[in-house]
């Protein structure tokens, strides 16, 4: 009886194959993938807000490509790159999945748990300059992907003005500008722009080795140039009707309306510049300027933007896929082509219309006179209070030595 029931049973087993097989020959099996495609993977990138369409944009041909294996709920937020860390800090269990930042912010970020090693960091390594490597590494790890080499700033003028010996001294362009009733403008509201007073005259400024606190010599007394010398320079120049410190956002406004015909900025700008100025644009490592009857070579601080994966991220996995894909060889010659941003990538870099571009060039150039950004936060504010009163010509009218020594209190302080 035992026997007969087992026969039975398998009888109504193969019965059952059979009809599944029959069926199937009426209807193509599903993909392999199907059961993977199912999954929506949400994930959230922060970005400039000037890179907004372009990011869109790679999104698009990043789920088009992936298309089979995922679907994809991908959600942009405008967030700035230099200040990205400060946000994420404050809730890195709710902030992006994926999110772009100076790379100054690397080593807060990674010892703040929000950043893991890279896997497959030789290939990354490989693929890019490696000036953009280290400034994506802490020590000997790479803790982001490199998405730009081009984190610096240089001089855009408006050739129909300026001849090629006049872009040689700011001082000299801004007596021009005043006869034209025109600007030249520089932002001394942010200090990574300030920095290039005194990158030039021996003062110095930089983090220690516990990367928490800064060094700071600004306020020096000694030496051939003075604290007190650079700060009487940058009032002799805000006291010129030819020069104006404004935000990047105003330069470029008033390249568009010609009010502005030279200034101080990036490549971010290269593209509506060109539009603006048509054939007359022109680009050029910084100018000198004087102080103390010298003439001093300005400074720049340099740089490398970068993509970050949060750590703590529910997709690690496809928010590394994401951010690699955003930094890969062919996004950033898009983003060269859309918003004039210089490659980190070897290829990329290298490509004839990154080598013929003339604001790449004079960014080349300016790299000889300029540092790599390595200051803590307490250097931001103290400098930008400071240059504010040069700005505004010291209206409150105390002594210069005591606002370098304010600064430098500030600059250096726990």
């Amino acid at each position: 009886m035992v026997k007969k029931k087992r026969y039975h049973s398998l009888f109504l087993l193969a019965a059952g194959w059979l009809f599944l097989l029959s069926a199937c020959t009426k209807q193509e099996l599903p993909p392999a993938e199907e059961e993977t495609v199912s999954q929506e993977i949400s994930l959230t990138v922060w970005g400039s807000e000037e890179d907004e369409a372009l990011l869109k944009e790679i999104f698009s041909s990043f789920q088009d490509y992936y298309k089979d294996q995922a679907r994809f709920q991908i959600t942009y937020q405008a967030q700035s790159e230099s200040s990205c860390k400060d946000a994420l800090l404050e809730n890195l269990e709710g902030g992006a999945d994926v999110f772009t930042f100076a790379d100054d912010q690397v080593a807060a970020l990674a010892a703040a748990g929000a950043l893991e090693p890279i896997e497959h960091e030789d290939d990354i390594r490989a693929a890019n300059l490696p000036a953009s490597v280290e400034a994506a590494s802490v020590g000997n790890t790479l803790y982001a992907y490199p998405l730009t080499a081009d984190n610096g700033y240089f001089l855009y003028y408006n050739k129909q003005y300026f001849s090629e010996t006049d872009i040689q001294s700011l001082n000299k362009m801004i007596e021009i500008a005043a006869e034209q009733n025109c600007l030249v403008t520089m932002d001394w509201s942010s200090a990574w722009y300030v920095y290039a007073f005194f990158g030039n005259t021996g003062l110095e400024v930089g983090v220690n080795d516990d990367g928490l606190t800064n060094y700071c010599t600004w306020n020096s007394s000694d030496g051939p140039i003075r604290g007190v010398d650079v700060a009487r320079a940058m009032i002799e120049i805000a006291s010129s009707p030819g020069f104006k410190s404004c935000t990047d956002t105003e330069f470029l406004k008033g390249v568009q309306d010609g009010t502005v015909i030279a200034g101080i900025s990036g490549v971010w700008n290269d593209i509506a510049i060109q539009e603006a100025w048509g054939e007359n644009t022109g680009a050029s490592k910084l100018p000198t300027y004087t102080c103390q009857n010298q003439q001093v070579q300005m400074a720049s601080f340099s740089g490398c933007k970068l993509v970050g994966v949060n750590a703590y991220s529910q997709h690690p996995q496809w928010s590394a896929r994401l951010a690699e894909w955003i930094s890969n060889q062919e996004n950033q010659t898009l983003r060269f082509e859309r918003r004039g941003q210089g490659p980190s990538n070897i290829h990329a870099a290298n490509s004839p219309a990154v080598q013929e571009s003339p604001a790449i060039a004079a960014l080349l150039a300016q790299s000889e006179f300029s540092q790599l950004q390595r200051v803590s936060g307490k250097f931001w504010d103290p400098v930008a209070a400071f240059a504010e009163s040069m700005a505004q010509k010291n209206p409150s009218g105390t002594p210069l030595q005591n606002q370098l020594d304010q600064l430098v209190e500030g600059v250096t302080s726990r």
